[in-house]
C-alpha cells in the first residue's frame, strides 16, 4: 500500500526529512507543492474540498484544473473535486466536467452515497476514493458497518477489489490493516509532529512531541490488507455485531 503523508509540513527542516516519501498536496494548501514534486516519490493531488467547506470558502475548480496542468502525470493522480454534504447530482456533475486523464484521478465515494454508485464508479474508473461523511467517522461503528457493505459491492468472491481503492484521510493502521487499501492518506505525521505558539505560529523546540518522519515510518511499518475479509479481523466483527448486524 502507498501511504500519502499530508502538508505542509512545518519547518522545512523536518519536511526534508522525509524526502523519498509519498505526499499528499491540498489544494487549499499548497505552500509544499513544488518540493513534494522534486523531492517525493510520488503526489496524491487534494482537491481541498474539505478544507473549503469547513472554512465556508467558495471553490473555484477551473483554478484547480488550470493547477493541475503541469503537475498531473504518473505515477502523481489527482483527487476530482466533489461537494461535501452535496447531492449524488451535484457529484455527478463534478465527474462530468473533469478535463484530465481518467487514469490520474480518482472520484470521491462517500460513506453515505448509494451502493449502486459505488458500483457505477468502480466499473467505470480505475481507482477511487472512500470519502468518510457526518455520522460515518473512520473507525466508528456505522463505518465499518457502512465498509462492509462496500467491500461486498466492490470486491470479487476472494474479496479482491476490482479496482483500485483510496482512504481519504484513513491512514490508521486499525482501519487500513484490514481493508484492501492500494493507499491512502492523512496528516497524522505532520499535525502529530511539532507544536507551535497558538497565536504567533512559533516554533516552540521546547514542546517538541515526536519528529514527522518517525511517526511516518511507524505508520509505514503497516500495510494494507491483501483482500477483504470481515471474518479475519475481531474489530470489524465486533464493530458489526454492536450495530446489531
Amino acid at each position: 500500500m502507498i501511504h500519502y503523508h499530508g502538508t505542509p509540513l512545518t519547518p522545512r527542516a523536518e519536511l526534508q526529512k522525509m524526502a523519498g516519501k509519498h505526499f499528499c498536496v491540498s489544494f487549499a494548501r499548497p505552500d509544499d507543492a513544488a518540493w513534494c514534486l522534486s523531492h517525493g516519490q510520488s503526489v496524491m493531488w487534494d482537491n481541498g474540498a474539505f478544507s473549503f467547506y469547513t472554512r465556508k470558502q467558495e471553490t473555484k475548480w477551473n483554478k484547480f484544473y488550470t493547477w493541475l496542468e503541469s503537475r498531473l502525470c504518473h505515477p502523481h493522480w489527482a483527487v476530482i473535486p466533489d461537494v461535501i454534504d452535496g447531492t449524488v447530482e451535484e457529484n455527478w456533475s463534478l465527474i462530468k466536467e473533469w478535463p484530465h486523464r481518467k487514469d490520474c484521478a480518482a472520484p470521491v465515494w462517500h460513506l453515505n452515497e448509494s451502493i449502486e454508485r459505488l458500483e457505477r464508479l468502480a466499473n467505470e474508473w480505475p481507482r477511487i476514493s472512500f470519502g468518510s461523511t457526518t455520522g460515518m467517522t473512520p473507525g466508528s461503528k456505522k463505518f465499518w458497518v457502512r465498509m462492509a457493505s462496500a467491500m461486498e459491492a466492490v470486491c470479487d468472491a476472494e474479496g479482491r477489489p476490482r479496482c483500485k481503492l483510496h482512504g481519504l484521510r484513513m491512514l490508521d493502521p486499525n482501519i487500513f490493516s484490514c481493508v484492501p487499501f492500494a493507499s491512502s492518506d492523512s496528516a497524522n505525521a505532520a499535525l502529530n509532529s511539532f507544536m507551535y505558539g497558538r497565536n504567533f505560529g512559533i516554533y516552540q523546540p521546547q514542546k517538541r512531541s515526536q519528529r514527522a518522519n518517525v511517526i511516518a515510518d511507524r505508520i509505514e511499518s503497516c500495510n494494507s490488507a491483501p483482500v477483504w475479509n470481515p471474518n479475519g479481523s475481531i474489530l470489524i466483527q465486533e464493530e458489526i455485531q454492536l450495530c446489531g448486524q
